[in-house]
């Protein structure tokens, strides 16, 4: 089966597109003012959708893993992403402002409770902001779990997924200099901070692309060119996070601070041949929490869109709609 059949049926598990029914910007300090949506019933089950990256967005697509009679689902631009402006800014961008920030927006929308749903930097996102506030997180639905230890971007960006893409690893790396390749992140770094608009681009597009390269298990190896101002922005935003080490305080912080959400029942879909979060970061999540079920779904990779994955999260939410009527 072909890449396009297997679109079409991961669409086949979703829910109809759906229109927001609240659209707001919210004012979260330091300048900074976040895209807010809510769509599905405003008396649902409400729901809190953390977008990947760091330095994506939310999109429409992300609203149809939910029944839209059951679940209230909120969905946002982090700060400097997508419509949340400053546009691309890092400026008091980390990752305690980002918490800060879903905890702005539960206040504003009066939500006492409510689940999280994350995959990648959002799984990642949605595991720190219910460290921090436990007592407001009812359920955590993670896919293709990144930690933010330093092992997890060796592997990306010092050679270990290289291994298996070398044609588009020597496309990624060919850009720096041989005397700068022990450390791509700080190489790639100067470049998309070098305030040469042309020459931010350009790295922007190679970041971009060799992340976008090896989401799908069907990937050749190669992705299409974004456009230019869109690539910069994700990319800038991304370096910033990966080069500080997520703001984290260790390097092994999530896993270290699992006790304080061990209670929290939550459920990991996870790509088996996920290429840029490899399985065993979702593993050891596992094995630290109790209250979780590990799903490793075969023949896929790391996408939300992939159609194995699709679909189990569409049963997860399902079922915990039905646990909750």
């Amino acid at each position: 089966m072909d890449k396009h059949s297997d679109q079409k049926r991961a669409v086949q598990y979703l829910y109809p597109p759906v229109d927001p029914f609240d659209q707001r910007m919210v004012s979260v300090g330091q300048g900074h003012k976040i895209y807010v949506e809510q769509c599905g019933n405003p008396g649902g089950i409400p729901v809190v959708v953390m977008h990947g990256g760091p330095g994506g967005g939310c999109s429409p697509a992300m609203r149809r893993y939910f029944d839209p009679d059951v679940y209230r689902v909120v969905l946002f631009d982090q700060r400097g992403c997508g419509r949340s402006r400053p546009h691309a800014s890092v400026t008091d961008n980390t990752t305690w402002h980002l918490v800060a920030d879903i905890e702005t927006i539960r206040r504003e929308l009066d939500i006492e409770t409510w689940l999280t749903f994350g995959g990648s930097w959002g799984a990642t996102l949605s595991l720190i902001y219910a460290q921090a506030h436990p007592d407001r997180v009812r359920q955590l639905v993670l896919r293709g779990v990144f930690l933010m230890t330093r092992a997890e971007l060796d592997w990306f960006y010092g050679g270990g997924a290289g291994k298996f893409w070398p044609e588009t690893w020597q496309r990624f790396v060919s850009l720096i200099p041989p005397d700068e390749r022990n450390d791509i992140i700080s190489a790639y770094h100067r470049r998309l901070f070098s305030g040469d608009l042309q020459l931010e681009i350009r790295y922007g597009r190679a970041w971009s692309a060799w992340e976008n390269a090896l989401a799908s298990i069907h990937s050749s190896g190669t992705s299409g060119e974004g456009p230019g101002e869109y690539a910069r922005a994700f990319a800038r935003l991304e370096n910033h996070y990966f080069i500080n080490g997520g703001f984290l305080e260790s390097d092994d912080q999530i896993v270290s601070h699992m006790d304080r959400i061990a209670h929290i029942p939550g459920v990991i879909v996870q790509g088996r041949y996920d290429m840029i979060c490899p399985p065993t970061s979702a593993w050891r999540l596992a094995e630290h929490w109790p209250a979780a079920e590990l799903k490793m779904i075969r023949n896929a990779g790391h996408a939300l869109s992939e159609p194995g994955i699709s679909l189990e999260l569409v049963r997860v939410m399902d079922r915990i709609a039905e646990a909750e009527a």
